[in-house]
């Protein structure tokens, strides 16, 4: 097993996801949106690309030029599907990611597409929620999503990427077992301590432990536990809800994660704005830096 690659950030450097645009972006330029990451004082981040984000070789060099300008370091492309919805939990089983058989095969094409569109920007991984694999390893399907994932690694491979799955809908010994099963070295985890308490997966920092070895980038995003088994918990600012930031970041710290601190913040407007900032403030007092 490979180590997680260092990245070029300041260890436990202060990001953010920014988006291309969609229901969790904005409609504006490259320009303006790059410049609302530098807003914040930030200078680093991943950038998700909504499913029907233009991939064009113009759209790549906008973006670059942007990203170049402002002297933003992206680290992630993240990459969500047209399509998708987390209504909830059973509707995500049935519509996110690579697991839904009937939009599988076109998604792949879109998987690639944003992995050479991220090369064209110069950013050195790709992640995504895969979607909701079986856990039963002898299902037919679980094959068919290792090999999938195994010709996505291959693919990011060509251009030295990393392909890393977002935490949350599965728990981390089952994350942990299928990794293994891809057998790919440059397949990493993107670590989302709320996911795994949204998504009643799993209590955070025990989740860590299982596969913090594999982590190469982590998002800082809180959230309370679901009221029932199969339903949602819900999102919350950063430090309001059941994670335990100063645990989360003591931990990283223990397991000698020195990529970024990437603050994702899944609301829009204003108020996001105002959550961020105080994420930020919250981070320099746990002994991060912007």
């Amino acid at each position: 097993m490979s180590k997680p690659p260092s990245l070029p950030v300041s260890p436990l450097q202060v990001g953010v996801v920014f988006w291309t645009g969609g229901e969790l972006g904005r409609d504006a330029s490259p320009e303006e949106i790059v410049s609302s990451v530098t807003s914040l004082g930030l200078s680093c981040g991943q950038l998700a690309v909504h499913g029907t984000a233009d991939l064009s070789d113009e759209s790549a060099a906008a973006w670059k030029a942007s990203i170049e300008k402002h002297g933003v370091t992206v680290v992630t492309c993240f990459m969500g599907f047209a399509g998708e919805s987390y209504a909830s939990i059973p509707e995500c089983a049935r519509t996110v990611g690579l697991v839904p058989p009937e939009t599988r095969e076109e998604r792949e094409q879109r998987t690639y597409a944003v992995s050479d569109f991220a090369a064209k920007l110069g950013v050195p991984g790709i992640a995504m929620h895969i979607g909701c694999v079986t856990h039963d390893r002898e299902d037919p399907d679980y094959a068919a999503m290792r090999d999938l994932v195994r010709r996505v690694c291959d693919h990011a491979a060509k251009h030295g990427q990393t392909f890393a799955l977002e935490t949350g809908q599965e728990p981390a010994d089952v994350l942990e077992q299928f990794i293994i099963d891809v057998d790919r070295d440059n397949l990493f985890v993107n670590f989302d301590p709320a996911n795994m308490i949204l998504y009643g997966s799993g209590k955070p920092l025990e989740a860590l432990e299982k596969v913090g070895h594999r982590v190469v980038t982590v998002h800082m995003k809180d959230g309370t536990w679901p009221p029932a088994e199969g339903e949602w918990g819900k999102e919350t600012p950063l430090g309001e809800g059941d994670v335990d930031m100063a645990a989360y970041v003591a931990k990283l710290k223990e397991i000698g994660y020195s990529g970024p601190l990437v603050i994702e913040r899944e609301i829009v407007g204003d108020a996001q704005r105002e959550d961020i900032l105080g994420a930020i403030a919250l981070l320099e007092k746990l002994g991060t830096g912007a």
